[in-house]
């Protein structure tokens, strides 16, 4: 069983930056895929970012180049630093632990964090 705890969200100016943190205890999320999704009032949970054991980061096409997924295993923690953020970033953001299944569907994602806040205005 893993736990997972997100911080770091907030209020934000669009074009501003933030950086989201997910904790995870109970064992190691070395060797687990790590992934980032996010839902907006009224709409479906959207994947943003995973990030594998040895590294490798895919991220949606809508934050591309914006958004960085990194992780430091000596503390068991993944983060996600945001910049450029617009106001359709609004939602609420989860990390989740994949075991096994695809990167892009949250269903195959087997432990979530309650998410954290953000909320980005113009």
């Amino acid at each position: 069983q893993v736990q997972l705890v997100e911080s770091g969200g907030g209020l934000v100016q669009a074009g501003g930056s933030l950086r989201l943190s997910c904790a995870a205890s109970g064992r190691t999320i070395s060797g687990y895929r790590m992934g980032w999704f996010r839902q907006a009032p009224g709409k479906e949970r959207e994947f943003v970012s995973v990030i594998n054991s040895s590294g490798r980061t895919y991220y949606a096409d809508s934050v591309k180049g914006r958004f960085t997924i990194s992780r430091d295993n000596a503390k068991n923690t993944v983060y996600l630093q945001m910049n450029g953020l617009k106001t359709e970033a609004t939602a609420v953001y989860c990390c989740a632990v994949l075991k096994s299944g695809t990167l892009y569907y949250p269903q195959d994602y087997d432990y979530w964090g309650p998410g954290t806040h953000v909320t980005v205005y113009s």
